[in-house]
């Protein structure tokens, strides 16, 4: 019976900035190393409202950890976030801080043999690829209705006016129909325009 083939490995770049060589950290479990890097922004982390621009410097705080099954990675990044207020539609900009934690299994192992479909992540030899963990990590901490500023009150659902720009004293009062005007005169809570309408019935009469 003819095997099928395995899913294809494909094999990270040295020298890609998201890249990590493990062989000074070895194989012994519990050492340990910590590494900073400033990064370039891959393109594509972005929701609908916001996104981190492409090649933007990103902090990243990488701790490598040797376990009995490959490499334990905690990651801390700060990214620049860039997007559109989702309340008066103006530029919004800010920052995101992310933190994860992923195991790399040694790509010698069974599963990374048989081409293993589930989510779990491989070394390539001594190299690890942090990219897809870190991306998912940053796209998933961005913000889904980003803001200017936190009291942004928006826009005037009227006018359509930025509301921070058109002041307090911003209304849209219309002129009252002459035709009501006459209602503004009467002193429903008293009875008085009962009374005067009742006298103009009754003059008649006497």
């Amino acid at each position: 019976m003819s095997q099928l083939p395995s899913k294809p490995v494909t094999h990270p770049a040295p020298r890609h900035p998201l890249v990590f060589d493990t062989r000074a950290l070895g194989r012994q479990p519990g050492t340990a190393r910590s590494e900073t890097r400033i990064v370039p922004a891959p393109a594509g982390l972005r929701v609908a409202l916001a996104g981190v621009p492409a090649g933007a410097d990103i902090k990243l705080t990488v701790m490598l950890e040797a376990v009995s099954e490959g490499v334990l990675v905690t990651g801390e990044a700060v990214a620049p976030v860039t997007g559109e207020c989702a309340r008066c539609l103006e530029p919004a900009a800010a920052s995101v801080e992310v933190t994860w934690c992923e195991l790399y299994e040694r790509g010698d192992g069974p599963a990374a043999a048989a081409g293993d479909d589930s989510d779990r992540h491989f070394l390539q030899g001594d190299l690890l690829d942090l990219e897809p963990a870190f991306r998912d990590a940053v796209v998933l901490a961005l913000p889904l209705a980003p803001l200017c500023r936190p009291d942004c009150a928006g826009l005037c659902a009227e006018c359509g006016v930025r509301l921070a720009d058109a002041g307090p004293g911003h209304n849209h009062d219309r002129t009252l129909d002459p035709r009501w005007a006459r209602l503004g005169q009467l002193d429903l809570g008293t009875g008085t325009g009962r009374q005067d309408g009742a006298r103009a019935v009754e003059g008649p009469e006497g």
